[in-house]
């Protein structure tokens, strides 16, 4: 009798917690950080959008210039150059025309496209938005306050597209171990 009991509860105890384990794992796998070679629908339509920007040139001709130097992480990472289009800082967000492209200096001197950035001022766009926050191919956007170590002066949102690095904690986090101030001159 308590072989039967012992083994019905053994049973009873792998019926409840297969499924919660299996759960757990499905779980696990839709929230890991994108890795190398992700090619989510967003990062596909950036590389699309942004391929005429891999030379810097065609950028600075198409209105993007430098911003703040290179941005470095304070404990792990970088962001690299901003190139800002003031033009496109105007409230609105298309994935077709990023506010920033953000460049790696190399050891060459060349600038190598890594990413953009998409940015739009908290309250323009909250205003026009019914008090939504911006969302693009389902990836919200982060709200920056201020005051910031940027220096803006108002609070804005950001969401940065590693299209042409790979980082290792996703392609759609601010720092990326992958990209280097160290080259900037």
């Amino acid at each position: 009798m308590k072989n039967t009991l012992f083994l019905t509860s053994r049973r009873l105890l792998l019926l409840v917690a297969l499924p919660a384990l299996s759960w757990f794992g499905f779980a696990q796998q839709e929230v890991q950080s994108a890795g190398p070679g992700d090619e989510s629908k967003l990062v596909r339509m950036v590389r699309e959008a942004t391929k005429q920007y891999l030379d810097v040139h065609n950028a600075v001709k198409d209105g993007y210039g430098a911003f703040l130097g290179c941005v470095s992480g304070s404990d792990h990472g970088a962001m690299g150059i901003h190139y800002v289009n003031g033009a496109l800082l105007n409230g609105t967000i298309d994935v077709n025309h990023p506010q920033a492209l953000i460049y790696e200096p190399s050891p060459n001197g060349q600038m190598k496209l890594v990413g953009v950035e998409f940015i739009t001022d908290a309250a323009t766009w909250l205003k026009n938005n019914n008090n939504q926050s911006p969302v693009l191919e389902g990836q919200v956007f982060l709200l920056v306050d201020s005051p910031n170590r940027y220096a803006i002066p108002n609070p804005f949102y950001e969401l940065h597209v590693w299209a042409w690095r790979d980082n290792p904690h996703g392609a759609f986090v601010d720092w990326n171990d992958h990209v280097t101030c160290a080259h900037n001159e």
